[in-house]
Parts: C-alpha cells; structure tokens; sequence
C-alpha cells in the first residue's frame, strides 16, 4: 500500500519513496558518465542536483539560455500586485558550486545518432544521456491570430517573466467597471487548476481597487480539477463578479483578433478591456527538434526510465512528457527530475532501475489567506502514470481556519521546493 499523501510530505513535495530514488548511495562508486540536461526549470535542475549527489564523478552539464529562473507558482500573485517578481526569481550559482557545468545557452540541435547536443553559439556537448526538461510551447497553430505579437497586446503570462508584468500592468491601467477575460484552453496543459486561481487573485485584486468590474473565463472545458473548491470560494468571497462560460455554452476560443483585441468563441465574440489568452500548448520546441514529440506534440516515455519511447538515451521530463495522470506541475517535474536521476545512474551502473512513485502536489491560493490542496501519489502502469491511493485533497466545506493554514503551507511548500532545487 502507498503512504497517504499527509500534509508535511505536500509541503515538500515528494514522498519518501521519490526521495530515496534520488540518491541511490548503493551506486555511488559506479562508473562516471556524461549527461547533459536542457532547461532548467524545476525538472532540468532537479534532476542535474540529483545526478551530481547520487554519482560526484558524473559530468553533469545543465543547458539553459536564462541566467536567472522565474518560477510559474505563485507568479498569479504577482499579477494581483501581492507579490514581487523578485520572489519568484532563481539563479543557478547553487548548482555550478556543486560541480555541476552551466552553459548560459538556448540547445538548438539534437545528433541522437553522435549523442550531441549544439547550442546557440556552436558549441557542442557530447553526452551518453540526455535529459529534456524544456517545458511547454505554444501551439499557435490551433488558435488563429495568435502568436508572440499577438501575446503584446493580448498577454498569456504562462511563461513567467515579462508576460507576468505585461498583464499586472493592464490589470492596473483599466478602467473601473471594466471586464477582464480569461480564454482557458483543454488540456492537456501546464498546471490545470492555474487559470481558475488566475481568476480569483484578480477578482481579489479588482474587488479592491476596482470594485464593479468583472473576470470572465472562457473556457474549453466543461469540467476542471477542483471545481467545487474554486466555485465555493467564488461565492463566498466574490459574489457574482466572476463569470465561466464552459466548452458546452460554447466558452472556447476559436481564434482572436489582436488588433480590437477581440476573443472569438464558438457562439459570440468578446472585447474585454484586458484578454488574457492562453494557448493551447505542446512540449518545448526542441523536443520536436530532438524527434522526441509524437503527433500529439507532447512526448511518450517509458514511465519507469523516463526513457523516449522514440529515440534511445533521450529521457524527457516535465510539463513535455506524457505522463498520464500525473498532472504538469512544478511538484510532478521535480519528483520526475529526480527519479529520472536515481534511473540514468542506475542504467550507467548496468542495474534494473526501480519503479518510481511520484507525489503530485498543488496548492491554490484564491485570497490572501484562503488556499487548499490537492495531492495525489502516481506510479507507473503500462506506458503512463497512474494515480494510485493514497491522496489528499481539501474538504469542500472547511472551516476558513483550515484555508488559511493551507495558504501558509502553500507558502512553506514554495520555500522548500525551490530551495531545494536552487538553493
């Protein structure tokens, strides 16, 4: 039987048993090897710690063209204005003093045949296992009129960064009574619960500075993980200043106009003050360059290994693979990173890696104050992860003193996940 996801392992992030995968001390004294990571995210770097710590001797090299990491959780409370970007931002001297190599570069090609990877400038990395951890792209190409020009004027901020500041300032130069729009794509998608906590930070932050003004989601789903929850605390806390309009009253986006600023839907058309469009999305681009991506544009893996089911000695990791119920999020791509760690090692020293299990870990603030909890333990079966028992999520019904200890552990969990990671 799995552990039960109680709330002190939530707040780290990862079961005992994921954190036993990461440094297997029994293959130590193996044989050095070279591994290259690409992106470093919360999978990239995870994995490339883990790597360093389980084996010292490996040649570990982590290819990210960001100097600096902005973190996705947490960056809805920066376009609330209740939180600084500052704070979501992350450095990798950490990793370099551990002997880890940081080549400051965008990886543009992949020789699955020489086992290289060619970056921006040139240079090339020879590696007997890749790791892509590259997160998500967007699939411009399934919502007509959108691209990054586009993004200027109609911000998705599903990267953190600059798109995150775009929309808090938007956010701050409408108009009182004014309306602002979600378009909401179906998944799969990174952290699928994140536009509807979206929505309520910006209803806390219009009911306090803009107080007759509107959220509307336009969704393209019916459905969406921990509904009940969102809507409850929509209710209590909101009234009726934030409207969904689902799949089936026809909410999705079909295609946008930039230039009115307009979001087309199935059944009517929308210029909202501030239309925040998130696109649908697939795994980052140069999973498609390393021929890691099916038609899906998300990458299969063999769930054990982490392995590509479509090039050998490539694993993927992250929101880009293909994980089946284990959800996009920062918690699933660390645990991810560091069992994919605790299997390269194990195939370097010729042994049967072990079956991971992962913890999947999401928390939702939807005030300041107010937040709740859903956790659920995966492990493989067949060709994806399966969810397994063991879980946990936040009653419907709590008291608000339960919702603000989960907003507190909301906090500790971003505390321990990026200092372990980073820091």
């Amino acid at each position: 039987m799995n552990a039960p996801v109680t709330r002190r392992n939530a707040v780290l992030g990862i079961t005992a048993a994921a954190t036993s995968l990461a440094v297997p001390s029994i293959l130590r004294a193996q044989s050095a090897g070279r591994i290259v990571v690409v992106g470093g995210g919360f999978g990239g770097a995870a994995c490339a710690r883990a790597l360093k710590r389980a084996q010292a001797g490996l040649q570990v090299t982590l290819i990210e063209p960001n100097k600096t990491f902005t973190s996705c959780p947490f960056s809805n409370e920066v376009i609330a204005g209740l939180r600084e970007i500052e704070a979501q931002q992350f450095g990798y001297d950490r990793l370099a003093a551990e002997g880890i190599t940081v080549a400051a570069q965008a990886a543009t090609a992949v020789d699955a045949q020489k086992r290289s990877v060619t970056a921006a400038d040139g240079a090339t990395f020879a590696y007997d296992r890749l790791v892509l951890s590259p997160g998500i792209d967007f699939h411009f190409e399934a919502l007509p009129g959108y691209d990054d020009a586009a993004s200027e004027k109609m911000p998705h901020a599903w990267k953190a960064g600059a798109q995150t500041l775009l929309l808090r300032r938007q956010l701050q130069a409408m108009a009182g009574g004014g309306t602002v729009a979600i378009a909401v794509p179906a998944n799969p998608s990174r952290c699928p619960p994140a536009p509807y906590e979206r929505a309520s930070l910006i209803a806390h932050y219009l009911k306090t500075n803009k107080p007759r003004s509107k959220v509307l989601l336009l969704d393209a789903k019916d459905n969406f993980s921990q509904q009940r929850l969102f809507e409850k605390a929509w209710k209590e806390l909101y009234g009726d200043m934030i409207e969904r309009i689902g799949l089936s009253q026809g909410g999705r986006a079909t295609s946008v106009d930039p230039a009115t600023r307009t979001i087309i839907t199935e059944f009517g058309n929308y210029t909202p003050d501030v239309a925040n469009v998130i696109p649908p999305q697939r795994a980052g681009r140069i999973a498609e360059i390393a021929g890691v991506a099916d038609h899906t544009g998300w990458c299969p893996i063999d769930p054990v290994t982490f392995e590509s089911k479509l090039v050998k000695n490539i694993h993927v990791i992250g929101d880009a693979c293909l994980g089946g119920g284990i959800p996009k999020s920062a918690s699933a791509a660390s645990g991810q990173g560091k069992a994919c760690a605790a299997a390269i090692v194990a195939l370097l020293a010729g042994r049967a890696p072990e079956t991971p299990r992962l913890t999947g870990v999401c928390y939702n603030t939807v005030a300041p104050g107010y937040g709740f909890l859903l956790a659920g333990n995966y492990q493989p079966k067949g060709d994806i992860f399966a969810e397994v028992e063991g879980g946990a999520t936040s009653p419907v019904d709590a008291p608000r003193e339960l919702r603000a200890r989960e907003a507190t552990e909301a906090e500790r969990w971003f505390q321990t996940i990026t200092a372990d990671t980073f820091g």
